[in-house]
């Protein structure tokens, strides 16, 4: 333990009371890496709408082209917050249609029922979920931003963007650590109906198939915990993947014909441990 380190107790409190939002605007926008999204640049604040209302922010990460329309919430969030966030993004990715796009929501607290609801509509739609909270320290404020829901993936034609196989070492170095085990646990539900499982390690994707076909690709993430997995079930199996994965609330896309896009996380597959496995032999039993 280091001995320059001294323990100082902070006390939490309400940004509510203490200050307003464009309070807060004025913070985040004298450095807004404090959310945590990259390296912004403010494209617009208070920018009126078409529908009437205004958007807190406007955000452009050069690197990633990404735009995030952004809007905060003192105190607890709602039904309308969550709404004008959605209706904001849908204005700025038809405005710019060039843009990558996510809807973001800052709040002080963000109870468990409209997480539920953010992580739904997340399946469909890029929302990401901030909380905000203060800490007193003396006369002094210090901002916690922390994302509690980010896991949304672009739908990507697995199929066709393979790239050069570059082998497994390529793929330890790219994700964490972490979430290599889980792409490990993955492959060793798949040598479960076909002990001759084929396996590629592509620049793009780690695919997995029989002699026939490969049907299912795999991506383990930077994040750790995260392996974005696609499968391939078969078009008369579509509504029967849709019910198990709608019962397991892990979030997914269905991509053209019949391939389901699919975020996994490490609680996911802790929880839901046989009805992933299952997914994944049906699929490789299917394409034999």
């Amino acid at each position: 333990m280091s001995e320059k380190l001294k323990y100082i107790k902070a006390e939490k409190i309400s940004i509510r009371q203490h200050f307003n939002e464009k309070w807060l605007q004025d913070r985040i926008e004298e450095d807004t890496s404090i959310l945590g999204l990259g390296d912004l640049d403010v494209i617009h604040r208070e920018r009126k709408q078409s529908s009437g209302g205004r958007i807190d922010f406007l955000f452009l990460n050069n690197e990633t082209d990404r735009m995030y329309e952004t809007e905060i919430m003192l105190g607890k969030t709602d039904e309308s917050h969550i709404i004008r966030a959605i209706e904001y993004w849908d204005i700025e990715r038809r405005r710019y249609p060039s843009k990558d796009h996510r809807a973001v929501i800052i709040a002080e607290d963000i109870t468990n029922r409209f997480f539920n609801v953010i992580a739904l509509m997340n399946r469909a739609i890029p929302i990401i979920a901030i909380q905000v909270s203060a800490l007193k320290i003396d006369n002094q404020i210090i901002l916690n931003f922390t994302t509690v829901l980010d896991i949304y993936e672009e739908p990507e034609d697995e199929v066709k963007l393979g790239g050069e196989e570059v082998g497994r070492p390529y793929w330890v170095k790219k994700s964490h650590a972490k979430s290599i085990v889980m792409l490990d646990e993955l492959i060793r539900f798949g040598e479960i109906p076909n002990e001759d499982l084929k396996v590629t390690y592509n620049k793009h994707h780690i695919a997995l198939g029989t002699d026939r076909q490969n049907c299912i690709w795999l991506r383990p993430r930077k994040t750790p915990g995260i392996c974005h997995m696609e499968v391939k079930v078969g078009k008369e199996n579509i509504e029967c993947a849709k019910e198990e994965l709608d019962e397991l609330a892990i979030s997914f896309n269905l991509r053209k014909d019949d391939i389901f896009a699919i975020s996994i996380r490490q609680e996911d597959l802790n929880k839901h441990q046989g009805k992933i496995k299952s997914l994944i032999t049906e699929s490789l039993t299917y394409y034999q």
